[in-house]
């Protein structure tokens, strides 16, 4: 096992560590007010908020407009944002993006990938910037992977995502996004590090859960992930409200 990582942002971390999606500034204020440890400033704002068919679209100009809102509804929680795709294309330009985001207000940044990304997550960390790393399915690469695929179904890719996990580990990131991994995987992942794993459909066995919004709430009712469970219906207090005000200007 790895040495503990000595990011700070580790002391703000409690298990079962709770991590959710925002992209604004109410939805950063309503999540950080009720709790939730950690707020990620996604590349799915490309989908969720968008309307994009996946997150490849997403620049860099905008992930720094919605780290800029939602850094002014955060008090408590820790504030990761997404390196979106071709912001990162060599350590030099990964450095850099990555100080925009701090300055835009985040406090960690995240790229996806593993041991094709070592040097540039050593050249963020050594940089003195906190890093998030990313596992499993990788939503930037979906377009050339035909599709988005569970990870880890055979024993050579487990073995693989083992290894990256602790190289990102021993290269400094103070946690890992496991996505769409096979939950004994995803496990074992978990047991191999001393740095927390946050799960999202790859079972229950991590050190916590990132979860996306509108999923959580039922504000996006046209698709829900099959590992996501709907907790309020956003969508159909939205289309009341909307049903109540028609009704009111309606009348004379």
């Amino acid at each position: 096992m790895s040495s503990p990582s000595s990011d700070p942002l580790l002391a703000r971390l409690r298990e079962p560590i709770s991590a959710i999606t925002a992209y604004d500034y109410p939805s950063a204020r309503l999540c950080d007010g009720a709790g939730v440890q950690l707020l990620l400033v996604g590349d799915s704002v490309g989908m969720v908020m968008a309307g994009g068919e996946d997150t490849t679209g997403v620049t860099l100009d905008e992930i720094l407009y919605h780290t800029r809102m939602v850094r002014r509804g955060v008090k408590s929680a820790v504030l990761v944002s997404d390196l979106p795709i071709h912001s990162y294309e060599d350590p030099e330009e990964a450095v850099a993006n990555s100080r925009r985001l701090i300055e835009a207000g985040a406090d960690a940044v995240k790229l996806e990938g593993g041991f094709g990304q070592i040097d540039k997550v050593r050249a963020i960390t050594s940089a003195g910037i906190s890093f998030c790393a990313h596992l499993g399915m990788l939503p930037q690469r979906v377009r050339e992977e035909g599709g988005y695929k569970k990870k880890g179904k055979s024993e050579e890719e487990a073995r693989t995502l083992v290894a990256a996990a602790l190289a990102l580990e021993e290269a400094g990131a103070f946690a890992i996004v496991l996505e769409s991994v096979v939950p004994e995987v995803a496990a074992e992942i978990t047991r191999s590090l001393s740095i927390p794993t946050l799960g999202i459909g790859s079972g229950w066995d991590c050190s916590g859960q990132i979860r996306v919004l509108h999923d959580v709430t039922g504000a996006y009712p046209w698709f829900v992930p099959p590992f996501a469970r709907v907790h309020g219906d956003v969508a159909g207090e939205m289309r009341r409200s909307l049903a109540a005000y028609l009704d009111e200007i309606s009348r004379p």
